[in-house]
Protein backbone atom coordinates (compact mmCIF):
# COMPACT_ATOMS: atom_id res chain seq x y z
CA UNK A 1 0.00 0.00 0.00
CA UNK A 2 2.98 2.05 0.98
CA UNK A 3 4.14 1.97 -3.24
CA UNK A 4 0.58 2.89 -4.25
CA UNK A 5 0.42 5.72 -1.91
CA UNK A 6 4.20 7.32 -3.33
CA UNK A 7 3.09 6.29 -7.10
CA UNK A 8 -0.10 8.36 -6.37
CA UNK A 9 1.65 11.43 -4.30
CA UNK A 10 4.54 10.94 -7.37
CA UNK A 11 1.84 11.95 -9.73
CA UNK A 12 0.08 14.59 -8.04
CA UNK A 13 3.85 16.34 -7.48
CA UNK A 14 3.84 16.19 -11.09
CA UNK A 15 0.52 17.74 -11.33
CA UNK A 16 1.99 20.42 -8.67
CA UNK A 17 5.41 21.35 -10.44
CA UNK A 18 3.36 22.34 -13.35
CA UNK A 19 0.79 24.48 -11.56
CA UNK A 20 3.52 26.13 -9.67
CA UNK A 21 5.28 26.74 -13.48
CA UNK A 22 2.18 28.54 -14.44
CA UNK A 23 1.90 30.06 -11.42
CA UNK A 24 5.28 32.05 -11.22
CA UNK A 25 6.22 31.74 -15.01
CA UNK A 26 2.80 32.62 -16.66
CA UNK A 27 1.69 34.72 -13.80
CA UNK A 28 -1.71 33.30 -13.21
CA UNK A 29 -3.75 30.86 -11.15
CA UNK A 30 -3.30 27.11 -13.26
CA UNK A 31 -6.53 25.81 -14.21
CA UNK A 32 -8.96 24.31 -11.82
CA UNK A 33 -9.24 21.15 -13.35
CA UNK A 34 -5.50 21.14 -12.80
CA UNK A 35 -6.22 22.00 -9.29
CA UNK A 36 -8.57 19.23 -9.04
CA UNK A 37 -6.56 16.40 -10.28
CA UNK A 38 -4.10 17.15 -8.39
CA UNK A 39 -6.44 17.45 -5.16
CA UNK A 40 -7.69 14.06 -5.99
CA UNK A 41 -4.43 12.37 -6.87
CA UNK A 42 -3.06 13.24 -3.61
CA UNK A 43 -6.34 12.91 -1.28
CA UNK A 44 -6.01 9.31 -2.68
CA UNK A 45 -2.88 9.41 -1.51
CA UNK A 46 -3.61 10.42 1.49
CA UNK A 47 -6.10 8.34 2.50
CA UNK A 48 -4.12 5.02 1.48
CA UNK A 49 -1.36 6.31 3.58
CA UNK A 50 -3.24 6.85 6.66
CA UNK A 51 -5.09 3.36 5.86
CA UNK A 52 -1.75 1.80 6.04
CA UNK A 53 -0.48 3.64 8.97
CA UNK A 54 -3.02 2.26 10.74
CA UNK A 55 -3.45 -0.74 9.89
CA UNK A 56 0.18 -1.33 10.14
CA UNK A 57 0.93 0.77 12.95
CA UNK A 58 3.86 2.24 11.60
CA UNK A 59 6.24 4.78 12.94
CA UNK A 60 9.25 6.55 12.16
CA UNK A 61 9.40 8.71 8.45
CA UNK A 62 6.17 6.90 7.08
CA UNK A 63 3.97 8.50 10.04
CA UNK A 64 6.02 11.53 10.26
CA UNK A 65 5.60 11.45 6.14
CA UNK A 66 1.66 10.85 7.07
CA UNK A 67 1.57 13.92 9.07
CA UNK A 68 3.26 16.22 7.29
CA UNK A 69 1.15 15.29 4.19
CA UNK A 70 -2.17 16.29 6.58
CA UNK A 71 -0.18 19.37 7.05
CA UNK A 72 -0.02 19.56 3.02
CA UNK A 73 -3.24 19.10 2.62
CA UNK A 74 -4.80 21.58 4.43
CA UNK A 75 -1.95 24.59 2.81
CA UNK A 76 -3.76 22.89 -0.20
CA UNK A 77 -7.68 23.59 0.72
CA UNK A 78 -6.28 26.95 1.70
CA UNK A 79 -5.16 27.13 -2.08
CA UNK A 80 -8.54 26.07 -3.24
CA UNK A 81 -10.22 28.98 -1.30
CA UNK A 82 -8.49 31.35 -3.23
CA UNK A 83 -9.16 28.89 -6.65
CA UNK A 84 -12.94 29.09 -5.57
CA UNK A 85 -12.67 32.96 -5.09
CA UNK A 86 -11.25 33.50 -8.28
CA UNK A 87 -8.01 35.21 -6.57
CA UNK A 88 -4.60 35.28 -7.32
CA UNK A 89 -3.14 32.39 -5.10
CA UNK A 90 -0.61 33.84 -2.72
CA UNK A 91 2.83 32.99 -3.54
CA UNK A 92 4.24 32.25 0.04
CA UNK A 93 1.31 29.42 0.65
CA UNK A 94 2.19 27.80 -2.60
CA UNK A 95 6.19 27.88 -1.21
CA UNK A 96 5.26 26.05 1.88
CA UNK A 97 2.78 23.96 0.07
CA UNK A 98 5.10 22.38 -1.76
CA UNK A 99 7.99 22.72 0.63
CA UNK A 100 5.89 20.41 3.38
CA UNK A 101 4.96 18.10 0.22
CA UNK A 102 8.41 17.68 -0.56
CA UNK A 103 9.43 16.74 2.90
CA UNK A 104 6.74 14.40 3.61
CA UNK A 105 7.38 12.60 -0.03
CA UNK A 106 10.92 12.52 0.73
CA UNK A 107 10.41 10.68 4.49
CA UNK A 108 7.78 8.24 2.85
CA UNK A 109 10.30 7.13 0.51
CA UNK A 110 13.02 7.02 3.09
CA UNK A 111 10.48 4.91 5.39
CA UNK A 112 9.83 2.67 2.15
CA UNK A 113 13.72 1.75 1.64
CA UNK A 114 14.07 0.72 5.08
CA UNK A 115 11.44 -1.21 5.09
Amino acid sequence: MLIIAAVLFAIAALGGLTMAYIHFKKDRNPPGALAALHGVAAATALVILLWAVVQTGSGGPVAWAAGLFVVAALGGFFLVSYHVRKQRLPSPAVIIHAAVAVAAFVLLLAGIVAI
